[in-house]
Formats: structure tokens, C-alpha cells, sequence
């Protein structure tokens, strides 16, 4: 068995994290105040229902394509939670590292289709000939 891409490995591990953390959240903060209104949880998460439900819908949808469209997921979360570090609201580092990480994981997993040339470590064998000997007439 192959072992799993970098983005699977992501879209797995970040999907379930996210969904913690949105689950976790509601805990903390249930309100859908506005967006520079949070709540601190859990010691470097700040938190309101809005970016509850932002883990919650891309934890799950990181799950739910973990098999079939990671290397995308990875870099459009990715995309996301970096720019959302930098001019976002929030947990600036969490959003840092999970948005770093996103596009470390989709630049390391080759595009589907593509393949890897691999050098050569034989020589190529020489064909033999394949005609027959003429015979030979007494």
C-alpha cells in the first residue's frame, strides 16, 4: 500500500481538528455577534458562532474529500486561513499555521495525472535477433 500524500495527511488531520474546534467553540461562545466580538477558549483560540461554524464546515468538508480532492483542499484552506491570519479576526496564529501548513502540504503532493520521470539504473537490453537461419541446401 502506498503510503498517504502530504494533502491526504493534511485534509485528514486539519479536517478533524477544525471540526474539534468548532465543536469545542459552542462551548466557549454560542453568539452570532458580530465578528470582532470573540471569546477566548482554550488558551490560544478566540472564538464566536461565526468562526464556529467556519471550523466546522471546512474540518468536515477536509474529511469528506480527504480521499478524493486533497491536494485542492489543502491549498484553498491554505489560501484561506493565511489570509485570515493576516487580515482577519481571530487566533491569528492558529489560522497561521493551519493556513501554512495547507500550502506546504499541496506543494509537496504532485497534481493528479502527472507522473515522475525516474531515472534509468539498468541499461536497456539489447534485443536478440529474431530471423531465422537460412538453411542450408546439400
Amino acid at each position: 500500500m502506498e503510503p498517504a500524500s502530504p494533502a491526504r495527511l493534511y485534509a485528514t488531520v486539519a479536517g478533524a481538528l477544525l471540526v474539534v474546534l468548532g465543536i469545542v467553540g459552542f462551548f466557549y461562545d454560542a453568539s452570532f455577534s458580530g465578528l470582532d466580538d470573540l471569546e477566548p477558549a482554550l488558551g490560544l483560540l478566540e472564538v464566536n458562532a461565526w468562526f464556529n461554524l467556519l471550523y466546522l464546515a471546512t474540518g468536515a468538508l477536509g474529511v469528506l474529500v480527504a480521499g478524493v480532492a486533497s491536494r485542492s483542499y489543502a491549498l484553498a484552506m491554505g489560501l484561506l486561513f493565511t489570509l485570515l491570519a493576516i487580515f482577519g479576526p481571530g487566533s491569528w496564529g492558529l489560522h497561521l499555521a493551519i493556513g501554512l501548513l495547507g500550502l506546504a502540504a499541496a506543494a509537496g503532493t504532485p497534481k493528479r495525472g502527472s507522473f515522475v520521470l525516474q531515472e534509468r539504473t539498468k541499461e536497456p537490453r539489447k534485443s536478440k535477433s529474431r530471423a531465422k537461419p537460412a538453411r542450408q541446401r546439400a
